[in-house]
């Protein structure tokens, strides 16, 4: 009872689920994703366990469709669901069960597929791929056009409850890294707009979280560079400001850090306080006179 597109982005390679339903908590079933080997929606009479078998038959090297072939070999109840993949090759695969509540069905184009049941039209998802090929941005933005989409042409037939969207780094990574945006809205009025602006949100802390490790990988000029987006994108992130501040006074000077967090114009009295309890935390490694020739 929901509608749904896994997708990967052909610049980028970044890979991404985008959901909505109504029925509470739809990201904790359908939406599932790993960096650097694919993504998964798994919805109708979903089986769960179909986002994590999934990754991990893509994982092991399975394309998408050879992966859906054997999800839906190994489930009896295969003709009640939907589920659809998308592999790091671009490969996309989609599956609508012969139960499924009409109007029900999916499209897969190249490197996306999108899937719809109880609809009210058999519009929803072609209006879905229709939007995600031909809208501009970045992957979220994508997404989220797509949903928009499929709202327009009337959505699930019940109504709107809950959305989610995931994007996650072209590169395999570590439990718990390379998940760009996995923001959730488990029960709103209009979850399309509440997940717009989480994902907004999100991209601002993203850049933050990018800056931190190009500093760890002392890549310190894309790392100022990322910190500064940060700020500009959301001026009260005050992490961001003090490394976008700190950075710039150990690679262009204490004059031009002054000059660049003058122009920030927010509360540098905080941001002192900050910076001098992230230099006694051995996390910026400061000296803390610095921060009084900034600030002064």
């Amino acid at each position: 009872m929901t509608y749904s597109i896994v997708a990967r982005d052909g610049a980028t390679g970044e890979l991404g689920v985008a959901v909505q339903s109504c029925f509470p908590w739809v990201g904790a079933a359908v939406a599932w994703a790993e960096p650097g080997v694919g993504a998964v929606a798994t919805q109708a009479i979903s089986e769960v366990s179909f986002g994590p078998i999934g990754l991990e038959l893509l994982g092991a090297g399975c394309d998408a469709r050879a992966a859906l072939a054997a999800l839906v070999a190994l489930d009896g109840g295969a003709e009640l669901r939907q589920v659809s993949l998308v592999g790091n090759d671009a490969t996309a695969a989609s599956h609508t069960g012969s139960m499924c509540v009409p109007e029900a069905g999916h499209e897969v184009g190249e490197g996306f597929a999108v899937a719809a049941n109880m609809m009210t039209s058999d519009a929803v998802w072609p209006a879905m791929a229709t939007a995600f090929e031909s809208t501009g941005g970045d992957l979220a933005q994508r997404l989220l056009a797509a949903l928009d989409a499929a709202q327009a042409e009337g959505g699930d037939l019940r109504g709107c409850q809950s959305a989610a969207l995931v994007v996650v780094g072209s590169e395999r990574a570590a439990p718990g890294h390379g998940r760009r945006i996995d923001a959730r809205v488990d029960d709103h009025h209009d979850p399309l707009v509440e997940l717009r602006r989480l994902v907004e949100l999100a991209v601002p802390y993203a850049e933050l979280d990018r800056a931190i490790e190009l500093v760890g990988a002392l890549d310190l000029d894309r790392a100022r560079s990322a910190a500064r987006h940060a700020v500009e994108l959301r001026p009260a992130l005050l992490d961001a400001v003090v490394i976008a501040t700190s950075l710039t006074a150990m690679l262009d000077g204490v004059d031009a850090a002054r000059a660049w967090v003058g122009d920030w114009g927010g509360d540098r009295e905080r941001v002192g306080l900050l910076w001098r309890r992230l230099i006694a935390s051995g996390m910026v490694p400061d000296d803390p006179g610095v921060v009084g020739q900034v600030l002064a």
